[in-house]
């Protein structure tokens, strides 16, 4: 089964109730569930690129890559900025950034890292700051800072879903290999 494309998804931020609690503990989980996908794949499908699209550790890159725009998106809304910033909706940080040439142990620190600081300013938020909001320039509703992190643990279960199509798909090979 494919999962559809990041770019083509819809974002429902309709409701009232407070699930931030909820939300900072998948962000928390990102970093410990990338490992555990990792920890008895092979070494040299870490590279492997499936259909032309991105390796598991452009994948993992990939969110250290994000990190700074969620951090700064933060800063916006509580200082009352009307619109977030845009994301480069062409990747190019990450198409640069060469993933596939470091080690993925360095790929997960950094990440580990990335997110540490992220998570220490979202445990500063009142449950006021949370419902403060702006504009998503790309999807064009507002977003509070609860569901701008519900985006973002959204984007991260995006990529580890992406992961794991990789590894089911080395999975798959190596079956229909020993039939």
């Amino acid at each position: 089964m494919n999962q559809i494309k990041w770019f083509e998804r819809k974002f429902d931020f309709s409701y009232e109730q407070n699930i931030f609690p909820s939300i900072v503990e998948r962000l928390e989980g990102t970093s410990i569930r990338i490992k555990s996908k990792l920890e008895t794949i092979p070494f040299d499908l870490l590279e492997t690129k499936n259909g032309g699209k991105w390796s598991i550790k452009v994948n993992v890159g990939h969110l250290s890559d994000l990190e700074p725009l969620w951090k700064i998106r933060l800063g916006e809304i509580l200082n009352d900025e009307e619109y977030l910033s845009s994301a480069d909706l062409e990747n190019q940080k990450t198409e640069i950034a060469l993933h596939n040439n470091k080690s993925i142990d360095d790929l997960i620190f950094e990440f580990e890292g990335l997110r540490k600081t992220t998570l220490e300013q979202l445990s500063k938020l009142t449950e006021k700051d949370v419902y403060r909001t702006a504009l998503h320039p790309r999807l064009l509703q507002p977003m509070r800072i609860m569901d701008l992190f519900l985006f973002v643990a959204e984007h991260d279960d995006h990529h580890l879903a992406r992961i794991t199509e990789i590894i089911r798909a080395h999975d798959n090979d190596i079956s229909s290999a020993s039939l």
